[in-house]
């Protein structure tokens, strides 16, 4: 099995940046289909942003032109950079197999942006 560890998450300004880092722990984890989603309390957990292989990176709407994902193949780190950050972009952020969400979700790393 293979489980998923998030980090680099906190407390920001709107107006600012974060970078989240994903790793995992297990055999079977492959960094070429990964995505990153995002839940707040009382709604469901949606997709942020996904990777392929041999594809260009996806965005939701509400993030495209501010995030950036990426992953690091020597470190076998899935990243998201996070620019420009609105309040509404405050949640639980999480990362996991794309398209199919196989791997043990973690912990997530909470992002609030506030003033």
């Amino acid at each position: 099995q293979v489980q998923v560890e998030e980090s680099g998450g906190g407390l920001v300004q709107p107006g600012g940046s974060l970078r989240l880092s994903c790793a995992a722990s297990g055999n079977g984890f492959s960094i070429y289909a990964m995505a990153w989603y995002r839940q707040v309390p009382g709604k469901q957990r949606e997709l942020v942003a996904s990777i392929i292989s041999g594809g260009s990176p996806n965005y939701a709407d509400s993030v495209k032109g501010r995030f950036t994902i990426s992953r690091d193949v020597v470190k076998k780190t899935v990243n998201l950079q996070m620019n420009n950050l609105k309040p509404e972009d405050t949640a639980v952020y999480y990362c996991n197999r794309f398209p199919t969400t196989t791997y043990n979700w973690g912990q997530g790393t909470q992002v609030i942006v506030s003033s």
